[in-house]
């Protein structure tokens, strides 16, 4: 299989850009890249991140966050008292272990992210997807990775981190693992903590894919729950969404003359024919 950009996608409820705008002016080096009524997408540090008006069907939560790696303790505190602003902290910004200064934070959109100072060398990239396995699925993230390096191309596990005997939670589980899906890399841990959330729609992956051998390939190896299937999107065995989506769709949506027929095309499939978009 090539390598495939992959990507998240958060569903907001008709604040895409007014929460696009607010982590331009938190995070450096990010800047919105397109924009329609439905998405907007942004790059942050690098990393692209896609914003989509869903409407108020699915709530985002701390299932999967976004680890920020500053280099400085400077720009921590910076985008720290931005984002607490009529948020809720998880975890109080102070010193751990692990960094000099770090916090989890939800902000004023429900979206989760761990500010840390270090060197963002040290995990590859400044912004990385964590995700948190949580109620029927804690336990189950070193399944999850060794399955995800399986299916993509040029994957692999960059270290895991296990709960000891000390540790207030299921010794043995990934207290905190890295691991890469082509050159994206990714974040995982186990919890087994009463959480009131896990996985949903409301953050889901995005593989952009260049033909239908790819959308086919991908699509039999990640769906998992039949009745979850629509428009492209699909869900796995750990509960986590994916869209599986042909990259001639965005040029496709911004052709005027061709996107309204674009879309009741796809409003009609499960998996993505892309002969079928091009015949609309």
């Amino acid at each position: 299989m090539m390598e495939n950009q992959i990507y998240p996608c958060l569903w907001f409820d008709g604040k895409a850009k007014e929460a696009a705008e607010l982590y331009c002016s938190v995070f450096p080096d990010t800047h919105i890249t397109a924009e329609n009524p439905m998405v907007v997408i942004i790059e942050a540090a690098g990393q692209k991140m896609m914003f989509l008006n869903g409407g108020p069907h699915f709530t985002i939560n701390p299932s999967i966050s976004f680890f920020m790696t500053f280099d400085t303790i400077e720009e921590v505190d910076q985008a720290w008292g931005k984002l607490v602003q009529d948020g809720l902290v998880m975890m109080p910004l102070d010193k751990y272990d692990w960094s000099e200064k770090y916090g989890w934070v939800q902000d004023k959109f429900g979206v989760s992210w761990q500010l840390s100072a270090g060197k963002p060398e040290s995990v590859g990239q400044k912004l990385t997807p964590s995700l948190m396995f949580t109620l029927n699925h804690a336990g189950k993230a070193e399944q999850a990775i060794q399955y995800y390096t399986s299916v993509f191309k040029d994957s692999s596990v960059i270290g895991i981190m296990r709960y000891s005997a000390e540790d207030p939670d299921v010794e043995g589980t990934i207290k905190h693992a890295q691991f890469t899906i082509g050159k994206q890399v990714f974040m995982a841990m186990d919890s087994s903590m009463p959480h009131a959330f896990s996985f949903n729609e409301a953050v889901s992956l995005v593989v952009d894919c260049r033909n239908q051998e790819e959308i086919d390939y991908y699509w039999e190896k990640l769906s998992a729950v039949p009745e979850a299937e629509q428009c492209g999107w699909l869900k796995d065995q750990f509960g986590i969404s994916w869209q599986i989506v042909p990259t001639i769709l965005g040029k496709l949506m911004n052709d005027p003359a061709r996107s309204e027929r674009v879309v009741n095309a796809f409003l009609k499939m499960k998996k993505f024919d892309i002969a079928k978009l091009l015949e609309a």
